[in-house]
């Protein structure tokens, strides 16, 4: 009895200390997996950083170039010959190699928007308000948007493809060891004659989707008026801002696109190639293009 006695307490025990394993074992599962749980918040919050951080980066690397374009172009001692070279002959290359495609993209505009804007404001009763919209949608909205679009995909990438190929092949730093400045020789006059030939080549296309918007439209027989009186309601339809934003938009389309399209070559690094390089200097230049659209379309 007393042996059977003693045992009783030791089973009572170690009915206890099971528990008290039991309850340690499921506290250290929580633990592990409250830390397999932060371990993973955490490796997904530094790839989101990594991310933010390089757009970022990205971003100001924009806003110093640009800067730098601004101010360097001021000085008389920036414009030496072979910067006055580049300039020559980037401008000659955007603009003389651009043009039969804003030609050519201008008058599918107006085949399929200025001509339709007139025929459907004539039907409605409302070709009054025929100068104000085309100004509005065509001239403010859609020719800036697509004369960036030909800048950025026939001068833009070739200008990517070719500061990168310089910079992973180390001429750019072969630039820098001769004293040579890359930002001078290559950014400054390409992003200025990307400048120049954003307002030329906007120019050009919103004439030419107005002209052939206003023949379909005449030939169709919607118009009735002479050329000269068509575009002279255009005009008219221009308050005093339109003078001032529409040309800065076509201007700011050109810069921007020419900064990014040149640091975007020269940010390459070794292990960049132009399968890595060309979607990364389109889809940069597409969000440029928009952005700026969009903060010219804002009303403060």
């Amino acid at each position: 009895m007393s042996g059977g006695e003693s045992k009783l307490p030791a089973q009572g025990g170690g009915d206890e200390n099971d528990a008290i394993l039991s309850d340690s074992i499921q506290m250290h599962q929580k633990q592990g997996l409250l830390l397999r749980l932060f371990l993973w918040l955490v490796k997904k919050t530094g790839a989101l950083g990594r991310l933010v951080r390089h757009q970022v980066w990205f971003f100001l690397v924009m806003l110093g170039a640009c800067w730098g374009v601004l101010f360097e172009s001021i000085s008389q001692n920036a414009w030496r010959r072979t910067v006055r070279y580049e300039f020559g002959t980037t401008m000659n290359s955007v603009i003389g190699g651009g043009l039969i495609a804003t030609l050519f993209a201008g008058t599918l505009t107006g085949v399929a928007a200025v001509s339709q804007t007139i025929y459907w404001l004539g039907v409605a009763g409302m070709a009054k308000m025929t100068g104000s919209i085309l100004i509005n949608v065509v001239v403010r909205e859609i020719a800036p948007i697509l004369v960036g679009i030909l800048l950025l995909g026939r001068n833009g990438m070739l200008s990517v493809t070719e500061l990168g190929l310089l910079t992973t092949g180390g001429q750019i730093r072969s630039f820098q060891a001769q004293g040579i400045d890359p930002f001078l020789l290559l950014v400054m006059p390409r992003t200025l004659a990307f400048t120049v030939a954003g307002f030329t080549l906007g120019i050009v296309f919103s004439i030419a989707s107005l002209l052939t918007g206003y023949i379909i439209s005449r030939v169709s027989g919607v118009v009735t008026s002479p050329v000269w009186s068509f575009f002279n309601d255009v005009i008219s339809a221009m308050s005093t801002a339109d003078y001032i934003m529409i040309p800065l938009k076509f201007v700011t389309v050109g810069f921007v696109v020419g900064v990014g399209s040149c640091i975007t070559g020269l940010t390459a690094t070794s292990q960049d190639n132009l399968r890595t390089l060309l979607p990364r200097g389109f889809s940069r230049g597409m969000l440029i293009v928009m952005a700026v659209s969009v903060l010219f379309s804002l009303d403060f």
